[in-house]
């Protein structure tokens, strides 16, 4: 590719030698074009092995500024914790570190690594879903603000507290809100409303409640308004109790939008209905059905899927809930009379244009029902969360060689199960497929390459490469990450 053609254009052409037989076509970030028409990538998978996971840190800066700049238009304190288990890259905890920003831990390797790469404590918070007695003891130890999820859990933190002679800094974790009139289920978190007495008990325990906090699955504003609501209010019962909680944490789940067009995304959900009802040819393996079945001629069910697009999303989305009246006042201007300054841990959405895995093409074949099967060298738990499938079309990379086979297929990975598909979407490829051309799976940072990494097989876990510096990040080099056996 000609890195002097215009962006449009470097676009246009990465985008010719793949797609979905429904397009799905990925939002690409400059860095990552300008990544993809360069040899050296070919050079460093080479190099590091199949599949590579390519980063860049500085769309993270353009992520958090969008945040801050809705919160400093409403007049109201936010201070970003970026949600670590989203990505392991240490390179993202040092561009945190550069942006001011906090970080989110939920294991004591994650406390550990952020310590030894210069994060102050204060800068540091532990949402762990289960904390072991060694994560407690460093949290204390190092003034760590720990989420507090239970009464075990608290009683082991007042345990240790009281051996070190030091109080623990905490958060009480919430759960159970209310909106739309009924309650919102979770496994996290004392109950608003059967744990209502916990402020009183709190009294004389040597720990400093710092604030509340609060995680919600999905993306429902409405719910996150329900929440700060809620969580306010046991800002004033706190208070009375004899507490100064500072803030209130509204955790993470900042949706962002993976693809261009949200017409493709209405698109292809029509089209695969469509396909489940025998109307057209199948757009996924064997029919898959992404979440939907049939039943009685009529398709049922909810997508497995992330809503890879969606609007609002980041600062417009925060800006719709700060926004929101109740009672005549917004919550913005609640937070804002209240005193507290509001925190938030996301993870995707700060990731959101901050990489891209990289595999090569190993073998074309066809199963025993004629469809052609593309193998890669990288296995589905390298780009995978808890969806069904990563609904993004990937950008097939040519190599220099001929024997064009396969116009059309479907990716299958390196675990021996016949369900080892990295991607179940039927994927066109109009000049075809060869052996050792690239394909690369756009925009995985959040989540997609590390969140289900396995080491199955024996097969290393995938380097992570980071394009701005031409060098490994400095997790490939710590001591569980460094061990290819």
């Amino acid at each position: 590719m000609n890195r002097m053609m215009p962006p449009a254009d470097r676009e246009e052409f990465v985008r010719q030698s793949c797609h979905g037989e429904v397009p799905l076509d990925a939002r690409l970030e400059p860095w990552m074009l300008e990544c993809m028409g360069d040899q050296r990538l070919f050079d460093r998978v080479a190099e590091f092995g199949s599949p590579l996971n390519v980063i860049h840190t500085e769309p993270m800066e353009q992520n958090v500024d969008a945040l801050r700049q809705v919160a400093s238009e409403r007049k109201i304190d936010l201070k970003i914790f970026f949600a670590r288990k989203s990505n392991k890259c240490l390179s993202f905890v040092d561009q945190a570190k550069r942006s001011g920003i906090g970080v989110d831990t939920a294991s004591e390797n994650e406390v550990r690594q952020c310590l030894d790469r210069g994060i102050d404590p204060g800068q540091l918070i532990c949402t762990a879903a289960v904390k072991s007695e060694a994560l407690l003891q460093r949290c204390i130890d190092r003034q760590i603000c720990i989420v507090v999820d239970n009464l075990d859990e608290l009683n082991r933190i007042v345990s240790i507290a009281k051996t070190v002679e030091r109080s623990a800094s905490i958060a009480l974790r919430l759960g159970g809100f209310h909106h739309d009139g009924r309650k919102l289920p979770t496994r996290f978190g004392f109950d608003v409303g059967r744990d209502a007495t916990l402020c009183e008990r709190l009294s004389d325990l040597p720990i400093t409640v710092l604030g509340v906090h609060f995680h919600l699955d999905g993306y429902d504003a409405g719910q996150r308004v329900a929440a700060l609501t809620e969580s306010l209010d046991w800002i004033n019962r706190l208070r009375r109790g004899g507490h100064s909680p500072v803030f209130i944490d509204m955790g993470g789940g900042f949706p962002m939008s993976y693809l261009q067009s949200g017409q493709q995304w209405k698109r292809f959900w029509d089209e695969h209905r469509s396909a489940l009802l025998g109307q057209r040819s199948e757009v996924t393996y064997r029919n898959h059905g992404l979440g939907l079945n049939v039943h009685r001629g009529e398709v049922i069910g909810e997508p497995n899927s992330y809503p890879y697009s969606q609007s609002p999303t980041k600062g417009d989305w925060l800006r719709s809930i700060l926004d929101f009246p109740v009672a005549g006042v917004s919550i913005a201007e609640r937070i804002a009379s209240s005193n507290v300054e509001l925190r938030c841990e996301p993870g995707r959405c700060l990731m959101d244009g901050c990489g891209m895995t990289v595999a090569s093409v190993e073998f074309r074949k066809q199963d025993a029902e004629g469809h052609w099967l593309i193998g890669l060298s990288m296995n589905r738990t390298q780009c995978r969360t808890s969806s069904d499938d990563f609904l993004v079309d990937p950008i097939l990379l040519p190599c220099n060689r001929s024997d064009h086979r396969s116009k059309s297929g479907y990716l299958v990975g390196a675990y021996c199960t016949e369900s080892e598909l990295l991607s179940l979407r039927h994927l066109v490829f109009p000049h075809g497929v060869r052996c050792g051309d690239l394909v690369v799976f756009p925009n995985t940072a959040g989540y997609l390459m590390h969140f289900l990494e396995s080491r199955s097989h024996q097969f290393p876990l995938a380097k992570n490469y980071l394009w701005q510096s031409d060098s490994l990040d400095p997790i490939d080099h710590q001591p569980d990450h460094a061990c290819t056996a």
